[in-house]
């Protein structure tokens, strides 16, 4: 009886073992070896811009599916303008090409849009993911996702929950930044809108991103710089020119296109 009595404890004690270690020391394992491996974009966080100055130069209001802003450059070439999607009527993204070789694609997102997606991915509520990610809006998510780092991570929480919500937030962060980032991150803000540009524009690379947020929608602009034939590329100034003039367009029925702006001439 002793003898069966010590491999029953035994056992239990081999048992318990192995669980706190898949319940615990997994995780942990798991949390250490993401934050060694995780790529270096995934150090960077948001800082503030320290060139908000706003390009004067002679330029255009344009107006895109309900939005309107403020280009600093007057050579846009319309005959190459595309919308897109081309098989249906409703449109969100317009291309832009310039007539120096610069290329500008701006996208309307409908709000929702980040948490709507990685509900669908992970076949959960909505909800969970606005729980789990602590955002109730997709720029407190991306926040949240930009602001997180390896050096962030809880690596002895007893909780596995929080080390997979760790790893995960690595994960995503690294498949969302473009390599635009790698230069840095910034905080933008204008009266109606907040969010991010990945890219530093003193260091040409072919792509600097623009991500803004409302409560009704984000806007997207990507400026494409491979062929633009400026040596010198797209300044802060002129960035800052087309941020501080977003704002939803007068009249939501109006066509797209452009006019000329009030600074400069066009």
């Amino acid at each position: 009886m002793k003898i069966a009595r010590r491999i029953l404890v035994t056992s239990a004690i081999t048992l318990a073992v192995i669980f706190v270690g898949v319940q615990w020391v997994l995780p942990v394992v798991l949390s250490f070896d993401a934050a060694r491996n995780s790529p270096p974009i995934t150090r960077i966080v948001p800082t503030d811009l320290k060139d908000t100055s706003t390009s004067e130069a002679p330029g255009k209001t344009l107006s895109y599916f309900g939005y309107e802003f403020e280009v600093p450059w007057s050579d846009l070439d319309e005959n190459q303008t595309l919308l897109y999607p081309t098989d249906k009527p409703e449109k969100c993204r317009a291309d832009l090409r310039f007539r120096s070789g610069l290329r500008l694609i701006v996208t309307a997102i409908p709000a929702g849009e980040w948490t709507n997606e990685l509900a669908t991915q992970f076949k959960v509520p909505r909800q969970s993911i606005e729980s789990s990610f602590e955002a109730k809006s997709d720029y407190g998510f991306l926040k949240n996702l930009y602001e997180f780092t390896p050096g962030k991570m809880h690596y002895w929480a007893l909780s596995p929950r929080i080390h997979y919500r760790e790893h995960l937030l690595l994960t995503i962060k690294t498949a969302a930044l473009p390599p635009s980032t790698g230069t840095g991150i910034f905080n933008l803000l204008n009266q109606s809108y907040k969010g991010f540009q990945e890219g530093n524009p003193q260091v040409r690379q072919d792509g600097i991103d623009v991500r803004l947020f409302s409560d009704q929608g984000s806007v997207e602009m990507i400026f494409s710089q491979k062929n633009y034939k400026n040596s010198a590329g797209v300044t802060q100034p002129e960035i800052n020119r087309i941020v501080q003039s977003l704002r939803k367009a007068p009249h939501e029925g109006a066509s797209d296109g452009e006019r000329a702006t009030g600074k400069g001439t066009s």
